[in-house]
């Protein structure tokens, strides 16, 4: 059964695209079927691969305005046989505009992959550092959400709101959306910044975050210049072993979802909107938990806390989001009548 899992967060510079593209090329090493879609009008991820945005002919941007099959834009084997690529081109800035106006604009890309997910283990999709009409998009199409959070200053701020875009796509959109898991990236375990960070966010989304960290490492940083994954380029180093193991990782969680003889009874409920959730990270968190520091909790003063960014009642909300059903979920305001 194929997986399409959104890798997202609005907030850039969190390794999204580094995600993508060596996460896809070590499913691809383990012989899983992977397809990568660049739906990011930077199209990193594209020549973070080796293709030249240049001379791509067709691409995603084709798919979602003109109606062209996946099948006909999709550039197959890319350094390994195994990995199958969808690349994004510069038309895709003004994507959104030209989605304004369509019918059912939320389900382009869902009815585009249709056509050829099953021919897949995984399809992986970089998103855009934005909660617009493309990464709406995604979160239709999507069977999880993968979020890469940086072990820096501000980590989980505007969290809530990813996580409350998400709520509303599956009240609205895609019943069946869940959360992956929480990646932790650019991690340095010799810093008390980046251990209080994947502390702060073990306990609001348990489990639900990666036993994998993503470190700092010169080579990993250096492969998308060479238009390389990391396993191409340097298999031998920190950042292509801890890829490799997320890989493991997500193949792991896989095979255990597989084999849950409950699995398909919630997705059955989650389909027909009673759970409002769809598992996940999201309900792990309390009924109005408050994304907050630890020395905020205590009473101290907020300053070098790693979520000092986060304004004051920035809430994850459990319950089903109180939204009238001609809500706009572009916008999360009521649609006028």
């Amino acid at each position: 059964m194929s997986r399409v899992i959104a890798i997202a967060n609005q907030k850039g510079g969190v390794g999204k695209t580094t995600t993508a593209i060596n996460l896809g090329a070590s499913l691809a090493v383990a012989e899983r079927r992977t397809l990568i879609i660049d739906i990011d009008p930077q199209g990193n991820a594209t020549s973070g691969l080796g293709l030249n945005r240049a001379e791509v002919d067709a691409s995603i941007y084709d798919v979602l305005i003109d109606g062209v099959s996946i099948d006909d834009v999709r550039k197959r084997e890319v350094h390994f046989s195994y990995l199958d690529v969808v690349p994004s081109s510069r038309d895709l800035v003004g994507a959104e505009v030209e989605l304004v106006g369509r019918e059912r604009r939320e389900y382009m890309l869902r009815r585009a992959l249709e056509a050829v997910r099953d021919e897949y283990d995984f399809v992986l999709i970089d998103c855009p550092p934005s909660l617009g009409l493309l990464t709406l998009n995604t979160l239709t199409a999507a069977d999880t959400v993968l979020i890469p959070i940086q072990c820096e200053f501000y980590a989980l701020e505007g969290l809530s709101q990813l996580l409350n875009t998400v709520r509303l796509v599956q009240r609205n959109l895609n019943p069946r959306l869940q959360i992956e898991g929480v990646l932790l990236t650019m991690y340095d375990q010799r810093l008390n910044l980046s251990r209080q960070v994947a502390e702060e966010a073990k306990e609001y989304f348990g489990s639900r975050v990666f036993r994998t960290n993503i470190p700092r490492n010169v080579r990993l940083a250096e492969a998308p210049s060479f238009g390389k994954p990391i396993v191409v380029y340097d298999v031998l180093s920190v950042g292509a072993q801890s890829y490799l193991s997320l890989a493991q990782e997500l193949i792991t969680r896989g095979e255990h979802v597989d084999d849950d003889p409950t699995s398909e009874e919630r997705g059955e409920d989650e389909e027909s909107g009673a759970s409002g959730v769809g598992g996940g990270a999201i309900s792990d968190l309390a009924d109005g938990a408050t994304i907050e520091s630890k020395n905020q909790r205590g009473g101290g003063a907020a300053e070098g806390s790693a979520l000092t960014g986060v304004e004051e009642g920035d809430t994850v909300h459990r319950r089903e989001a109180e939204v009238p059903e001609s809500t706009d979920v572009t916008s999360g305001v009521p649609a006028q009548s």
